[in-house]
């Protein structure tokens, strides 16, 4: 117990509510797009690594395999995402972010970096940028493997 007889602070408690509350934000902003997160992180992985199957972009998400794909017909349909292979149970999709995709991932940079800077703006840039390299640590100490954590911040 602390000197106020209350317990310390926890900083996984607070990078967890952090993490929620800066979520609940970038929902809220990409929705404003007529985005969401789950479509920014597909455009995401696409754009990085064309042909990633539907269950590869599942895992990287933490979701199923059929929300990722409701998530990709979504995309498909906005004409952000191509099928360069015919659909059928069992055949692997090759799918790669269009011209239009390429624009929205854009968009969706555009609401990331605008939430950047206001904790930028709060904490100073440099302190933001050790933040960063900070969470960065926390996340590969954290990750069966470290090397996933630096393939998805890049």
């Amino acid at each position: 117990m602390g000197e106020t007889g209350r317990p310390p602070l926890s900083p996984a408690l607070l990078l967890v509510m952090l993490g929620g509350g800066l979520r609940t934000r970038l929902e809220r902003d990409l929705r404003a797009e007529g985005l969401s997160l789950r479509h920014f992180s597909a455009l995401g992985h696409l754009a990085h690594q064309p042909g990633l199957s539907y269950s590869e972009l599942a895992r990287r998400d933490g979701i199923t395999t059929q929300s990722m794909q409701s998530t990709l017909l979504q995309l498909q349909d906005m004409g952000a995402v191509e099928r360069l292979t015919a659909p059928g149970r069992g055949r692997a999709a090759d799918l790669k972010v269009t011209a239009a995709g390429e624009q929205l991932l854009g968009r969706c940079r555009v609401v990331l970096s605008a939430i950047d800077a206001e904790l930028a703006a709060q904490l100073g840039a440099e302190a933001a940028d050790g933040l960063a390299g900070q969470v960065l640590q926390l996340l590969a100490a954290l990750a069966d493997d470290p090397s996933e954590v630096t393939r998805k911040s890049s």
